[in-house]
């Protein structure tokens, strides 16, 4: 590989010589005593040298790769504090991503495109990344679109936490009939004849919608390991070189972790990941708990793959839902086992994450942890947080500092606003999360995703949220005084993460020591028009000194990767994110959203014929598809 030609550094005889240099950066290095630089070198994957030009000048050799950013932004690798990584890998080539898309019009075409070339037996599926309110149309997908768009393939389009819209094929190989009873927590929506229609509802859990998505195939052997390759390549091309994996339903260990751990030994992983173990059975956690601290140790493994603790559940009863178009479930009595979880990772120096959304459910298990608390267990220097608390008070953040905690935040408000705003209020949406309380209180606060079921593995989308307040419909649901600054939400995406796992001295930060994470931008991420936020990606990834990730005048500088496979895959075909607004050619743009819209009217026409606007405000109302 060929560094890029730059004029003005020779390369000198020394013994000490870079791997690789970046020059003429705008370096923002997220070090508070030396907050800008202009070149940096990298040996051994470390950084050596951050400073000026003249600098790194005499750690150039006649091997040494020299990149020259052209005066390009760079900032510390983004590392997203709450990402199902692993689970995504497995996946990503299978899925059809509409990550991005602008309008419903294009979402559908590609579905239509890719159903023509999926093979008999597989599924087109649509898992997440998305919202109706992203849409020029504002709605969801009909399932009689569905069933035009692929009258014989199976497709399966996922809608956050709240629904899922299958074709007729679909809803066979999914084998729902007549006779198929509702699952608890779930709804299959029937016609007048009995039949499923096409639609689940999460009623108010979504186990029905992974359960059904668990039915399609599955991915094996090597096209797993290319699957994650990619994925992480398209992480990479966000600059992101850090993710702490949260685990999840349907990922279970060691079995579903082997693929990262090969690729890991293989030394194939282009993305650092810490990663947690969920129990997957209920009423048999703590066992479980107990065999993984027989297994392995928190912070077992390397630089690039290591165990940071258990979560984002410890029990399933703990567990609250996040489907905002359903009130705040009331959780059943669960401390007891809840109580045998913690102890018995606090007593083993195990970390841990939990997933909660409300405040009520925080305050019980806060409880937990000050009766353990009484018997020394906190503060005692393992590693804990709360992931979402979207409805966290005051109060328990009081109890949380108190504790030693700290907490992960994301932006599934990005994605569910509107639903959260109606059922909430105004009040309510604009301390959901209380970021700027948290903050405050010196809590350590890292941000995420949560993709990629609900939201885009984008973290400029996340980013985006943090800073504006607005969500991928454009709804301003923050106001100013729960907003962060750009400079300290890029630290919750870099240096608040690291603290998370206990890296923060090597990771998050370019200085000398430091790992060699960084991405070279495309847009200036701290004088873009804050719309245009969202739309920023790398043009140069490095991690560990490898650049993981190439494109512009850098492309062809990064690793090779074996093709995507299978080849009917719609990564091979769309890739992932669809790039929109600034890489979108403004009048395409506008004639895409001026399409869209008049099929939107056409729509709501359709429903005013069939009597579903029945008040005078011209409000529709349609069973099947509340939004």
């Amino acid at each position: 590989m060929s560094p890029m030609p730059v004029g003005g550094l020779v390369p000198q005889p020394t013994d000490d010589a870079a791997e690789l240099v970046v020059r003429n950066a705008r370096i923002h290095t997220g070090d508070p005593d030396h907050p800008h630089a202009e070149a940096l070198a990298v040996k051994d994957g470390v950084i050596t040298v951050v400073g000026a030009d003249k600098d790194v000048a005499a750690h150039v050799g006649a091997a040494t790769k020299v990149v020259d950013a052209l005066g390009r932004r760079m900032i510390p690798g983004l590392n997203d504090a709450h990402l199902h990584v692993i689970r995504g890998g497995l996946n990503y080539v299978l899925e059809l991503r509409w990550d991005g898309v602008r309008t419903l019009r294009q979402g559908l075409a590609m579905l239509r495109e890719q159903a023509a070339r999926t093979p008999k037996g597989q599924w087109v599926r649509v898992v997440g990344g998305w919202s109706a309110e992203q849409f020029a149309e504002r709605r969801l997908p009909t399932v009689a679109e569905l069933n035009a768009a692929a009258p014989d393939t199976p497709v399966f389009v996922l809608h956050l936490y709240q629904s899922a819209v299958l074709n007729r094929a679909a809803v066979k190989a999914a084998g729902f009939d007549k006779d198929t009873p509702d699952p608890r927590g779930g709804q299959i929506v029937r016609g007048r004849d009995g039949e499923p229609t096409g639609m689940l509802l999460a009623a108010p859990g979504a186990l029905i919608l992974y359960s059904t998505l668990a039915k399609a195939p599955v991915l094996q052997g090597e096209d797993q390991r290319v699957s994650t390759r990619h994925f992480l390549r398209e992480l990479n091309r966000f600059g992101l070189t850090s993710a702490i994996d949260a685990a999840g339903g349907f990922q279970n260990f060691p079995d579903n972790y082997s693929t990262v751990i090969e690729l890991a030994r293989a030394g194939q992983l282009s993305l650092r990941i810490a990663y947690h173990l969920f129990p997957q059975t209920a009423g048999q956690e703590t066992a479980d708990l107990a065999r993984w601290i027989e297994m392995v140790r928190p912070e077992d493994g390397d630089a690039w793959l290591r165990l940071n603790g258990a979560g984002e559940n410890l029990t399933w009863a703990a567990a609250d839902f996040e489907n905002f178009n359903q009130p705040r479930p009331e959780l059943g009595d669960y401390e007891g086992e809840f109580e045998k979880a913690v102890r018995l990772l606090m007593e083993n120096g195990w970390g841990f994450r939990l997933h909660a959304t409300y405040d009520e459910t925080i305050r019980r298990d806060l409880a937990v942890f000050e009766k353990l608390a009484a018997e020394g267990l906190f503060p005692a220097g393992n590693r804990w947080l709360f992931d979402h608390a979207e409805t966290v008070t005051p109060e328990s953040l009081d109890r949380v500092a108190a504790l030693g905690g700290a907490m992960s935040v994301q932006n599934r408000l990005s994605f569910q606003g509107e639903a959260f705003l109606r059922r909430y209020g105004p009040g309510r949406a604009a301390e959901a999360p209380p970021i700027r309380e948290m903050l405050e209180r010196g809590l350590t606060v890292a941000a995420g995703t949560d993709a990629t079921r609900v939201s885009t593995y984008n973290p400029w989308v996340a980013l985006h949220w943090l800073v504006s307040g607005r969500s991928v419909g454009d709804l301003v649901l923050r106001p100013r005084s729960n907003r962060v600054d750009r400079q300290t939400a890029l630290t919750m995406f870099t240096r608040a993460g690291a603290e998370l796992t206990g890296e923060q001295d090597v990771k998050g930060v370019l200085r000398p020591g430091s790992y060699a994470d960084l991405a070279v931008l495309s847009e200036d991420y701290f004088t873009v028009p804050e719309p245009e936020i969202a739309h920023i990606e790398s043009l140069l990834t490095v991690t560990g000194g490898r650049i993981v990730y190439a494109a512009g005048e850098y492309e062809g500088l990064d690793e090779e990767l074996p093709a995507v496979s299978p080849d009917w895959s719609p990564v091979a075909h769309f890739g992932g994110y669809q790039a929109s607004g600034p890489h979108l050619a403004g009048v395409r743009q506008a004639e895409s959203l001026g399409e869209a819209v008049a099929e939107s009217e056409q729509h709501r026409e359709w429903r005013a014929r069939r009597g579903l606007f029945p008040d005078a405000t011209g409000t529709p109302f349609d069973p099947c598809f509340v939004l």
